[in-house]
């Protein structure tokens, strides 16, 4: 079974424990799970509490202050998405997971594409946090150099390489239970990166005077992208509502998590863009002074959900290809060796579009879009047969599959063209 988590927003290791403590869905066997309102309610924002609020404030800088607008229209269709996920688990008590809804719906090819966008997505947010962290440890130590072998290297290259290397042996652990209390920091690491980016403006000289644009139409596909990116966290909702020892509050858990969520996403986006105007950069503490302590603690606590979470969303796609390879992977050293060289191949990847926003305005338009709006509204069609009758159910559904098919087009045509633009 996959699991995902945040935004920057993907499954927490405490959700994976709790699978494992309370029997929901583990090597195929499902009992009824134990976890309460408020737990199943950390989970969640756990979830939705990624290092996209990093990109906000730029998402709002694209598209101006009317962009607001579609942050709280993928905010709704989101959670309206992730109700449809929870009527498509009703419709067959089997269902434990997101690929068995994609199962259920289209048989072995809907499971098989809902598979591979899940684990597409989860790598490239993994290649994204080794972007993040080399962008933010550069703007932290500009002017260190190494020097191995002879070659002297610097910047960014060199603290991506630095933090893979650290991040290598989370990895290689089989045993990612102990990782469970630094994976559960995410809410409060928001609330801290909130706090502190207001005390940076408020008493470090800064201030909110930048006025910023009604509208800038050019940006729009961008920041629709970079909103959806923010709420792509629907391959982890089947597991919360099978862990739900009461699964008729599991809509309430919902709202908590999309207005709590909604709240903190918007309160940054706000204070960046008065802040620092259409300067802001693609991760807004990249703007912030490091001499100044409130910088410091804000970066450096964007920092922790990165290194502690690039094992999370790297360890379904593992567990997935060493299934398929279960004659050698008995073997710790072969294990050991494809682990390795998938960590490689994200640096590789992150050296080669090091470009944050631009990347995670991809996985917004291309894969989260597919994962968080269109795979819902499909499968909750396909499985209830609503297509077949003309309700205003179907309209609404209808209009959120259009809204998605524009972001998904426009979308990942943009961030592609920006890509290959400054490559």
């Amino acid at each position: 079974m996959e699991s995902k988590s945040e935004n920057g927003n993907f499954l927490s290791i405490p959700i994976l424990a709790d699978r494992a403590e309370n029997g929901v869905e583990l090597d195929g066997v499902i009992s009824t799970g134990k976890t309460s309102f408020l737990k199943t309610t950390f989970h969640g924002l756990n979830a939705l509490s990624g290092v996209g609020i990093l990109s906000t404030p730029y998402a709002l800088s694209s598209g101006g202050w009317l962009s607001m607008t579609l942050l709280l229209l993928i905010a709704s269709a989101t959670f309206y998405t992730s109700l449809l996920i929870k009527r498509c688990m009703d419709f067959d008590p089997t269902i434990t997971s997101y690929p068995d809804i994609g199962d259920r719906a289209f048989g072995t090819t809907g499971r098989i594409l809902v598979s591979v966008v899940m684990n597409l997505e989860l790598y490239m947010v993994a290649t994204g946090f080794l972007i993040l962290s080399g962008d933010n440890l550069n703007n932290l130590l500009p002017d260190v150099n190494y020097e191995f072998w002879g070659f002297e290297f610097g910047g960014k290259p060199s603290f991506v390489l630095i933090v893979a290397l650290g991040i290598l042996p989370t990895v290689l652990l089989k045993n990612m239970s102990i990782l469970a209390y630094v994976s559960a920091s995410a809410v409060l690491a928001t609330l801290v990166i909130i706090g502190s980016i207001f005390w940076y403006a408020t008493y470090d000289g800064i201030g909110f005077h930048k006025s910023g644009v009604v509208v800038n139409w050019g940006g729009i596909p961008t920041s629709f992208s970079l909103y959806a990116f923010c709420y792509c966290a629907h391959p982890v909702f089947p597991t919360l509502y099978t862990s739900m020892r009461n699964q008729k509050q599991f809509s309430k858990v919902m709202l908590v998590c999309f207005v709590f969520s909604t709240i903190t996403y918007a309160t940054i986006a706000v204070m960046g863009y008065l802040m620092f105007g259409s300067d802001v950069e693609s991760q807004i503490t990249l703007n912030l002074q490091t001499e100044k302590f409130s910088s410091k603690l804000a970066i450096y606590t964007a920092l922790i959900n990165p290194i502690a979470k690039y094992a999370l969303m790297m360890t379904p796609i593992i567990n997935r290809f060493e299934e398929s390879l279960q004659s050698y992977c008995h073997k710790k050293s072969f294990s050991y060796v494809n682990r390795t060289i998938l960590v490689i191949s994200s640096v590789i990847v992150a050296l080669t579009i090091p470009f944050f926003g631009d990347l995670m305005s991809l996985v917004g338009a291309f894969l989260s879009v597919t994962t968080s709006i269109l795979v819902p509204c499909l499968c909750y069609l396909k499985i209830s047969g609503t297509h077949r009758k003309l309700e205003f159910e179907l309209v609404i559904i209808g209009f959120i599959m259009l809204m998605g098919i524009i972001v998904l087009v426009t979308g990942t045509y943009t961030s592609m063209a920006e890509i290959i633009h400054l490559m």
